[in-house]
């Protein structure tokens, strides 16, 4: 029996003034208890993603390379298994390089959407291993950029704007067009005048140059020794332009 069920019978029992209180105490006793758990719940799925807060972490340095700090951060270490599968282990520990890190998560979105597809066709699904090494290289080099960028080192970007704060374009290692800008939010009436993060864009075609595919970035700057990780939001499409036609096209 539910402990609402509990206290309405006891309340049909007696009506006197003693049992009002004590089943108004268990009331607020049992308020007190639920209302604690859902705190904790809470709490700790906001732990699981409280890297991904804005702001970042508070210390950006890492002592170690970027693999490294891939492979011992839980939202990346599937990324940091590509890594190594795609070859690139040798960029990752000793390029100077920008990285716009995609998420696990982003990476389980994508191989989810794969094997739906090959589900559809009446093909096997297949798992991260399983993928050609050249895919992953190619779609892992789209996030990847020479030389050591910080938030502070890119132009302002306004989307409505183009014209006036237009970002930048940058060319991938696999020679990928991208614009990459920051975005100064609005904060109290005034433009431009709040918090400030990157906007990645993918451009799936370059005759058509203002069509992005848009990312934020969630956290900024996080420096190991060989070039600095911004990481993707968690809602990213990982490969976007065009890992799932490159997957299915190999099965």
């Amino acid at each position: 029996m539910s402990p609402s069920c509990v206290l309405h019978k006891l309340a049909q029992h007696d009506s006197s003034s003693p049992l009002k209180d004590k089943l108004f105490r268990m009331k607020k006793i049992l308020i007190a208890k639920i209302s604690l758990f859902v705190l904790v719940i809470y709490s700790l799925c906001s732990c699981q993603d409280k890297y991904y807060e804005d702001g970042g972490l508070a210390n950006p340095n890492y002592n170690g390379n970027m693999l490294q700090y891939l492979e011992q951060n839980k939202a990346f270490d599937t990324v940091a298994k590509i890594v190594k599968l795609a070859g690139l282990e040798k960029e990752l520990t000793q390029d100077e390089l920008t990285f716009f890190a995609p998420s696990d998560r982003s990476v389980r979105y994508a191989m989810d959407n794969v094997n739906f597809y090959l589900e559809a066709t009446g093909k096997d699904t297949i798992s991260i291993d399983e993928i050609s090494p050249d895919i992953w290289r190619k779609t892992l080099m789209y996030y990847m950029y020479k030389g050591t960028n910080r938030l502070k080192d890119y132009y302002q970007l306004d989307i409505t704007l183009k014209s006036v704060y237009p970002g930048q374009f940058y060319t991938s290692y696999n020679g990928t067009l991208v614009n990459i800008g920051v975005n100064y939010a609005d904060v109290n009436g005034i433009k431009y005048a709040g918090y400030r993060s990157i906007l990645f864009s993918f451009i799936p075609d370059y005759n058509s140059p203002d069509i992005w595919y848009s990312t934020p970035v969630v956290s900024h700057d996080i420096k190991p020794s060989n070039g600095v990780i911004h990481a993707l939001s968690l809602n990213h499409t990982f490969g976007q332009l065009n890992f799932l036609d490159a997957v299915l096209a190999s099965r």
